[in-house]
């Protein structure tokens, strides 16, 4: 009975649509849990083989690149400090660090703020504010995008089909594998830069 409502969402023709908007809004809102929307998917399709996965990498990809691009151009045609969210104290700190080094290390800055949500929105919108050419900011966003979709499809993914027969527990321990593992990359990119700096 439990797994007939997620095989029921898995099938469903608004998956995908509502997949996409909700990866393209949280390149802005970053509440909404795009990223434990794909880890979900990618264990339901492992444990069920239903939705496809191809489609869902794709649909986040394509989701993410299009969030990004659109933060890119806020920042591209109106700047980092225009509107109330932008002066925040976190937006606006991570906009700063971000500002000085985006032009000299765009693609490390680009796919390491993919899987960090307030650094996202920084250097999105600070690569747009420092006129960081489409022809070269477009690529890394992609190549960023396809990379987190296939990470976070291949977390649940792999959960999924360990634990096939249990859809539930798929979701719930990959979401918990999901975020374990970003609080790891967080922490080791946080003592990177401390060391960096010293």
């Amino acid at each position: 009975m439990d797994s007939e409502w997620i095989v029921a969402v898995a099938g469903s023709a608004w998956l995908f649509p509502v997949l996409f908007a909700l990866v393209v809004g949280d390149a802005f809102l970053v509440v909404l849990p795009s990223e434990t929307a794909v880890v979900a998917l990618g264990a339901i399709a492992g444990a069920t083989g239903n939705p496809a996965l191809p489609l869902v990498i794709a649909t986040a990809a394509v989701g993410a690149l299009v969030g990004d691009l659109a933060c890119y151009a806020i920042g591209r045609w109106v700047g980092v400090d225009r509107w109330a969210w932008q002066r925040r104290p976190r937006v606006a700190a991570a906009i700063d660090r971000v500002r000085a080094t985006v032009e000299r290390r765009t693609a490390v800055l680009v796919f390491t703020a993919r899987y960090i949500p307030f650094a996202r929105i920084a250097v999105n919108l600070a690569a747009g504010a420092a006129r960081i050419p489409l022809a070269r900011y477009a690529p890394l966003a992609a190549a960023a995008g396809i990379g987190w979709a296939l990470y976070n499809v291949a977390v649940g993914g792999l959960v999924g089909a360990a634990l096939g027969d249990r859809p539930l527990l798929a979701i719930a321990v990959s979401v918990a594998v999901a975020i374990t593992l970003g609080l790891a990359v967080d922490a080791s990119i946080r003592l990177v830069s401390a060391r960096r700096r010293e």
